[in-house]
């Protein structure tokens, strides 16, 4: 006989909203991370079980960490290690002999913790917005490999081999010192928004959204700026993906084909979206603790209150750039600002802004660079030279639909 159908919905809700904060606890207290997300797996599937029979307790989140600690426990003793226990579990075995001893509004918040130990600097990048997703998240090996366009198998020997080295290394699961909080948060939201990234723009595929990871990357930086609050570049980078993420449905026809900014019908643009970000970015401008993620939404938010592609306030956009530019001085950020020089100017001022940067070799195989500037040589009159740079932009692609796109500029050029 299977579950009510409430009892799954219930387990299902408190897993997705819950998941990261139950996990975070469970690691503090076995200190483990592979551990405390077997216990927690088996305490989700025991549930299903017990509330099938006796009802769904008051706190369905105390009863999965009650369950699960007990299951860590019998782990420990099976394996014969319990010296080993955390004083953490310990003490809590003591205290607490039922779940009716725990009530939900008193259980620590530890995903602060579970977060910086999950971007500690010493795992690679890749490993770091895995495990986030993983950990934080809730998604399975199966979700972050698709998200990856890895096989599943590799994802998950990638993410074994990160818990082992966390416990291994024993890096610490522990919010950093104020003299280092700033670094290891930069750390957390490169992180996040390297998650949106790729779900804003994916990089390989049919769809150049991936609305999965734009609505994680969300939801992971509202719960850091809810433990942070005072950390201003938190949210500066949720209302930047706030803003961005208010044009999802104008960024693609009901034929599936790209549709870029310029042409975007701003009607079905999120104004709920747009009202949030831009509020939160008021309110945050408002310390003028100013850094590169409040920067950028401030640019996005110019973009999100011009009511047509005319109206939009380009010299500002430009001054903005050069902002960043002094915060951040990269070919990537230069490279915008000539974007935006080439419409508050002119196409031939942005490309002498781009000329410099022609020599560098790491932009032979940036792909947004060649698109950029053949954008701009085809509005300059340099049709060949927009053409070369269009069927670079065409290789360099891996998405179907950003592909279709440019050989769709390409065909103009042609006729």
């Amino acid at each position: 006989m299977l579950p009510p159908l409430h009892i799954n919905q219930t387990i299902e809700h408190t897993v997705k909203e819950q998941w990261g904060r139950i996990l975070a606890i469970l690691v503090k207290t076995t200190g483990d991370i592979q551990v405390a997300e077997d216990v927690l797996q088996d305490a989700t599937a025991t549930a299903l079980t017990h509330w099938q029979q006796n009802g769904i307790p008051d706190s369905p989140a105390a009863w999965l960490i009650q369950t699960a600690r007990h299951r860590a426990l019998d782990k420990f003793r099976r394996e014969k290690t319990f010296h080993l226990l955390q004083p953490e579990l310990q003490h809590w075995l003591q205290m607490h002999g039922t779940v009716e001893t725990i009530q939900e509004e008193t259980i620590a918040d530890k995903r602060l913790e579970l977060i910086f130990t999950c971007c500690h600097p010493s795992l690679e990048q890749k490993t770091r917005v895995a495990l986030t997703l993983q950990t934080l998240g809730g998604l399975t090996t199966d979700e972050i490999a698709s998200a990856f366009l890895d096989k599943s198998t590799a994802m998950a020997q990638r993410l074994v081999r990160a818990k082992k080295k966390i416990k291994l290394a024993s890096i610490p699961f522990e919010i950093p010192e104020p003299a280092m909080l700033a670094e290891r948060l930069s750390s957390v939201l490169a992180v996040i928004y390297l998650i949106f990234n790729e779900g804003y723009s994916a990089s390989e595929g049919r769809y150049i959204t991936r609305n999965d990871l734009c609505d994680e990357a969300i939801r992971l930086a509202r719960i850091t700026l809810h433990l942070l609050p005072e950390q201003t570049e938190i949210a500066g980078l949720l209302s930047l993906m706030l803003l961005h993420d208010s044009r999802r449905f104008a960024r693609q026809g009901k034929q599936g084909e790209m549709i870029a900014l310029e042409f975007q019908n701003r009607e079905i643009w999120d104004k709920n979206k747009i009202d949030e970000g831009i509020n939160l970015l008021k309110t945050t401008l408002k310390q003028q603790r100013v850094g590169p993620y409040q920067v950028q939404a401030s640019i996005s938010a110019i973009h999100a209150e011009s009511d047509h592609w005319e109206n939009t306030d380009w010299p500002q956009i430009v001054a903005l750039y050069e902002l960043l530019y002094s915060m951040q001085p990269t070919s990537v950020i230069k490279i915008n600002q000539a974007v935006a020089v080439s419409y508050s100017d002119s196409p031939e001022s942005a490309l002498a802004l781009l000329a410099p940067l022609q020599p560098e070799p790491d932009l032979k195989e940036y792909q947004p660079y060649h698109a950029a500037l053949a954008d701009i040589l085809m509005r300059a009159g340099k049709l060949h030279q927009s053409r070369q740079s269009l069927q670079t932009a065409i290789t360099l692609s891996t998405n179907d639909i950003e592909k279709q796109y440019l050989q769709q500029k390409l065909n103009l050029i042609d006729q």
